[in-house]
């Protein structure tokens, strides 16, 4: 009986022996796993510190074009308003060219007969603007001699 007790420490040693073997190789493949996630990870901290500066970088590219598109559209802002006092002076002077209109329209309308009147009456002073034109011409084309012979007759 003692022989089957060595037996069984024996059976339970070479047990616990394979056990063991098993064991460190688990533990063995492990730390290889484990040193392969830790190189994996300072690749990974890395290539997160390039994204981050890359971000940054982005961010400030990204707030200094918003910051260029506010003073662009501020300087427009000042554009558009120019242009609309612009279309309200013109507007403006529409109405005041549509009343100096109305109004001259009106005075034609009020004053046509003495309208009639002084152009009849300037062409009556241009007839005989061109009557003594002519009559002065006559004299002219006359000589002396010819002017004396004529007023003895």
């Amino acid at each position: 009986m003692q022989i089957i007790l060595y037996l069984s420490v024996a059976l339970i040693a070479i047990a616990f022996l394979v056990l063991v073997i098993y064991l460190a190789k688990t533990l063995k493949s492990l730390q290889g796993t484990l040193t392969s996630v830790s190189k994996t990870l300072t690749g990974l901290e890395k290539q997160l510190d390039g994204v981050t500066s890359e971000t940054t970088l982005l961010l400030q590219k990204t707030n200094a074009l918003a910051e260029d598109i506010q003073h662009k559209s501020e300087s427009l802002n000042s554009v558009v308003d120019a242009v609309k006092d612009v279309g309200t002076t013109v507007s403006k002077f529409n109405g005041t060219l549509k009343n100096i209109t109305n109004s001259v329209d009106k005075q034609v309308d009020e004053n046509k007969e003495k309208i009639s009147q002084i152009v009849q009456w300037s062409n009556v002073l241009l007839e005989l603007k061109d009557n003594w034109q002519a009559r002065k011409e006559a004299k002219n084309k006359i000589s002396p001699a010819e002017g004396m012979k004529v007023r003895s007759h």
